[in-house]
């Protein structure tokens, strides 16, 4: 099978890179391109007027008992998630050619070790009276590990007429490494000076276990700077944690607009901004580490991947407030709902959800979610069901009389109360 494989390889000239760098990413690629023609966003869409004004129209109709002859009006569904997406393509992309890259370093690195011994056991035929084809031809019969198959075609090549530096370069060429490729014609050059050849040659293979001894060395030094990297990016994450489980929630709770002058601001989504910038981090960091530690970006990229694969799960379970993996509750109004009050003022009392499991007890420490439409403030927007699964919200009307919906929101769950606000004029 595998001379079949490579049979076909030579014949088509198939490359490696065809399937670890091309094929990946076309997939990747076609992946967010799908997802995009499918409606999926990278950001949910803020209500516009017209929605507001639908939702005020089905709660009037809920309200008054929903007539006969009165049809729900259809509303388009609004996809979110391409962030997510996006994660897994790049991922697609780029696990392939890392695990391609980091074979190919073990195995190039296993095969200069052979090369070093091949030159050994070379100087030691020669020192014994045998000249280099015919020390090579000697070799092909011993067992050299991964390199046999290797120095048997070039015996097998002298052996049909090929000089002694045709078939070590063509040797060199099929071990694909620099440094077997820069001591192969360091050897060739001695096989052509004369004198003590065996001596250059073994003079050649302790310089080159030196130089691989030298580079085992260097990336054991350089070590720790991966251990660093990855605590950063640690930092990184429990840091996002923090706020979006600490501090967001303290400051969209005493109101962004008193704070900041600006409601708006307490619509921004920083978990999903957290997200955003934490795979960005983790992928560039990672191909960082690789140029700083093994000399080259490409081996950056199985950092980049061990560091966005645990990032992410970190992200969806413990940063962003509505994860993949949604909770299956029911939500309940205890009371509250149906409030009158004036435009501009709080409601009297406050709005109180009580979040339940599929079995229908009280599911303590989930996230919940408020909002207010067409207009207004809720205090806090963001909440924690308590041991007894109640979220308790304050709402405060707009500025425009009308019916207002209070929305509690855990996952794709919802539940909606309403609220008249009314003139003082009137």
């Amino acid at each position: 099978m595998k001379q079949y494989i490579e049979r076909i390889r030579i014949k088509y000239n198939v490359k490696r890179e065809y399937f670890t760098v091309l094929l990946p990413v076309l997939i990747a690629v076609l992946l967010v391109f799908t997802s995009i023609l499918l409606g999926y966003g990278m950001v949910e869409q803020k209500s516009t007027a017209e929605d507001d004004r639908l939702e005020k129209y089905e709660e009037i109709v809920r309200e008054i008992g929903g007539e006969e002859g009165v049809e729900e009006l259809p509303k388009e569904e609004k996809k979110t998630g391409l962030d997510h997406i996006i994660v897994f393509a790049t991922l697609i992309a780029i696990i392939p050619y890392s695990l391609d890259t980091s074979l190919q370093k073990r195995r190039r690195r296993k095969k200069e070790e052979l090369f070093t011994e091949f030159l050994f056991k070379l100087s030691e035929l020669m020192r014994g009276g045998l000249d280099p084809v015919k020390a090579v031809i000697e070799l092909s019969k011993s067992d050299l590990g991964g390199l046999t198959p290797h120095v048997r075609l070039a015996a097998t090549a002298m052996t049909l007429g090929k000089s002694f530096e045709e078939a070590m370069k063509a040797m060199a060429d099929s071990l694909e490494s620099e440094l077997i490729s820069r001591y192969t014609h360091l050897v060739i050059q001695a096989s052509y000076t004369g004198g003590a050849v065996s001596d250059l040659i073994l003079k050649a293979s302790e310089d080159m276990r030196s130089i691989i001894g030298i580079e085992r060395e260097k990336e054991g030094n350089l070590k720790p700077y991966t251990i660093i990297f990855y605590f950063a990016q640690a930092i990184i994450v429990l840091l996002a944690y923090i706020l979006s489980t600490s501090l967001l929630p303290y400051l969209k709770g005493i109101g962004a607009e008193m704070l900041f002058g600006r409601a708006e601001i307490a619509d921004i989504n920083f978990e999903q901004g957290f997200f955003h910038l934490i795979m960005i981090n983790a992928f560039l960091g990672g191909i960082i580490i690789g140029k700083i530690t093994e000399g080259s970006s490409k081996h950056g990229f199985k950092h980049a991947a061990i560091l966005m694969v645990a990032c992410y799960l970190a992200c969806v379970f413990f940063v962003l407030p509505t994860p993949l993996i949604v909770e299956e509750v029911t939500i309940e109004i205890i009371s509250g709902d149906g409030q009158e009050g004036f435009v501009g003022l709080p409601l009297e009392g406050p709005i109180v959800f009580k979040i339940y499991d599929l079995e229908g007890n009280p599911k303590s420490g989930v996230y919940v979610e408020f909002s207010i439409t067409p207009g207004g403030m809720v205090k806090p927007s963001f909440l924690k069901t308590d041991k007894g699964g109640l979220a308790s919200v304050k709402a405060t009307l707009g500025e425009e009389a009308g019916i207002y919906v209070i929305e509690a929101k855990v996952g794709c769950i919802t539940k909606k109360a309403t609220a008249i606000a009314k003139s003082e004029v009137g």
